[in-house]
């Protein structure tokens, strides 16, 4: 008896090595991407009425990021609105209904913006 079975583990063993695809490679296992600090975003919602909510007419404000962190602002409202730097270092232009608006901070510092159509909506990115 264990002279069949050890032909019938020497067969099982011939069948098992010869059902290969003859690659000896390992195939790759997936890896998912790690986010860098650079490619990391953080969004600013522009919500319904915010032509008469200040401050509040961009939400959160402030808002703090890390350097390097692209900022996207997004009109939730049905009124046209802009992003538009104090210092001149970034303007979205006329942001429609449903637009958006992407800004990537270099450096820390704080950076307040306004609307250009509505002087009391105000903000400020504080990167750090």
């Amino acid at each position: 008896m264990s002279v069949c079975r050890l032909v019938l583990l020497a067969g099982a063993l011939a069948i098992m090595t010869g059902c290969g695809s003859g690659n000896s490679a390992t195939p790759a296992s997936p890896t998912s991407p790690t986010p860098s600090p650079s490619t990391s975003g953080s969004t600013v919602s522009i919500p319904q009425g915010a032509q008469t909510k200040g401050a509040a007419g961009y939400a959160p404000n402030p808002i703090t990021v890390p350097v390097g962190t692209t900022v996207t602002w997004t009109n939730n409202d049905t009124t046209g609105h802009t992003v538009t730097s104090n210092a001149g270092a970034f303007d979205s232009g006329a942001l429609g209904a449903g637009r958006s608006f992407s800004f990537t901070f270099p450096a820390a510092g704080t950076f307040q913006y306004h609307c250009n159509f509505h002087p009391g909506m105000v903000g400020s990115v504080v990167v750090q």
